[in-house]
């Protein structure tokens, strides 16, 4: 995941070693040398089971995330190109602690929300802030984040899939994605529909899908009840950010 961060800033320029000239073979063309990092968060677009690795901690695999509070931590490790997912009833900070981590904030962090008795899926990603290498990135991390998230939500759905096998009916619940970001133009919220669709979303086919947006007008941003209540859960929220998101969009 980290090389999302400083190494996708400039393009580098391989040095070859002084030496005398050699020929040209007539054979094959002379390729290019320049080495442009891959902007990339999740190794390959496409999800790999094998190499997600998922750690259930403190939570019943089987239990409703309505009556008890559930939460996803995903990171990346550049060297073993593994997923690691942390399921558990908060944030799995002790996965976020590294030097590393910290500096990249490459992490991804969701959690299960029950609003007025609908259930919806809360993903959080941090876009800039923190650290002003990222705010001169910040664009190009939204758009990463934004390309592999179908990743992100294969692994959960793929992780988590005894909860989804025992209650199908959260496949239907709608997908909000927080972009966190000090830029205001990438500080925003987006619906990114029923889980079971974003989760296949194809980026080749987001033309298309950006024309059906009549059928989600009552895609509204859920908001808890203002007083105590048994329809809204869990009371609190699990994933603190400093930033408000006034606005969202639909995806």
């Amino acid at each position: 995941m980290g090389s999302s961060a400083a190494l996708l800033l400039f393009p580098c320029q391989v040095k070859q070693p002084l030496s005398r000239p050699r020929k040209r073979s007539l054979g094959r063309p002379r390729t290019n040398r320049s080495v442009v990092p891959v902007a990339r968060l999740f190794g390959p677009a496409i999800f790999e089971a094998s190499k997600l690795k998922v750690l259930f901690l403190g939570v019943d695999e089987e239990k409703h995330p309505g009556k008890l509070p559930r939460a996803y931590t995903l990171t990346h490790s550049d060297i073993s190109s593994q997923l690691t997912l942390a399921i558990s009833d908060t944030i799995n900070r002790s996965q976020l602690q590294g030097w590393y981590s910290r500096l990249q904030r490459d992490e991804v962090v969701a959690q299960w929300k029950k609003v007025k008795g609908k259930m919806s899926l809360h993903v959080h990603c941090h876009i800039s802030g923190g650290h002003f290498l990222l705010d001169f990135i910040a664009k190009l991390r939204y758009h990463i984040f934004s390309k592999e998230l179908p990743v992100v939500l294969k692994a959960f759905v793929h992780g988590d899939g005894n909860l989804l096998n025992n209650h199908p009916e959260l496949e239907e619940a709608l997908v909000w994605v927080y972009f966190h970001s000090n830029l205001p133009e990438f500080n925003r919220v987006e619906c990114w529909g029923p889980l079971r669709e974003a989760a296949n979303h194809d980026q080749a086919t987001s033309s298309s899908t950006t024309t059906t947006t009549s059928s989600s007008s009552n895609w509204v941003r859920p908001q808890p009840c203002q007083m105590d209540c048994n329809c809204c859960f869990p009371p609190f929220t699990l994933i603190p950010w400093p930033h408000d998101h006034p606005h969202h969009h639909h995806h």
